[in-house]
């Protein structure tokens, strides 16, 4: 049997010392499975981007393990932490992030020459996943001259550059308006269907949640399964 993709094991998180520590996560323990899209769907203030900053290595908890792909991620170094995140993380935002002075294609391109591709292959790799997102006729825009569901689009593509294999997303439509969210999330969904990546997605988008394999939510610091009887 597979690995999960991801695996958190009582997780807690606190915030501030002495008699001001605020515990945001309590124990919380999930996985998700290789090709499994879940939604993580909770009210604001519950600390799903803490969760998900520790299940994609940028931040360490206070307590608790995880693990992605069977291994134990949470205590490595600095180092070894960014390679993980480099190589088997990718990440999508509400704002997308691009770097403004860099086209649509070299935004792609940048983890993949980072990653240590050469230009050629990167740019091929590149124009591939904007013509798979339906952009790749924008391939020569910079961002200011893209809309607002093409830069997330754009966005997309640079966090599965490197086909990681655990995709985190947090409110990744939350900034467009309903039509657009629609036509982004069947992009990202169809990247994940065909790619068998595993993605964690945190959205207030109820209709957006119902699509994907299963929802959990945030309650008392843990994740509880919204789907379970």
């Amino acid at each position: 049997m597979a690995n999960p993709s991801l695996e958190l094991k009582s997780i807690v998180h606190e915030y501030g010392q002495g008699d001001s520590v605020l515990q945001i996560l309590k124990g919380a323990s999930m996985k998700l499975m290789p090709g499994e899209m879940v939604a993580l769907v909770a009210p604001s203030g519950t600390g799903k981007s803490t969760l998900l900053q520790i299940a994609g290595l940028l931040e360490k908890p206070t307590s608790g393990e995880v693990f992605l792909n069977g291994r134990e991620a949470s205590a490595l170094d600095d180092d070894a932490r960014t390679a993980f995140r480099r190589n088997d993380v990718g990440f999508v935002y509400q704002f997308h992030h691009l770097l403004p002075e860099f086209t649509a294609r070299e935004n792609v391109m940048l983890p993949q020459l980072i990653a240590g591709l050469s230009p050629r292959e990167a740019a091929e790799r590149a124009d591939q996943m904007l013509d798979y997102l339906k952009i790749g006729h924008r391939a020569d825009h910079r961002p200011a001259e893209l809309s607002g569901g093409e830069q997330q689009r754009v966005a997309i593509g640079r966090a599965v550059a490197n086909a990681p294999r655990l995709l985190l997303a947090d409110e990744p439509t939350g900034n467009l308006d309903p039509g657009t969210a629609g036509y982004v999330f069947e992009a990202l969904e169809a990247l994940v269907r065909q790619s068998g990546l595993s993605a964690l997605i945190a959205t207030h988008n109820l209709e957006i949640a119902a699509r994907m394999d299963r929802r959990v939510t945030l309650q008392d610091g843990l994740v509880v399964d919204r789907d379970a009887d």
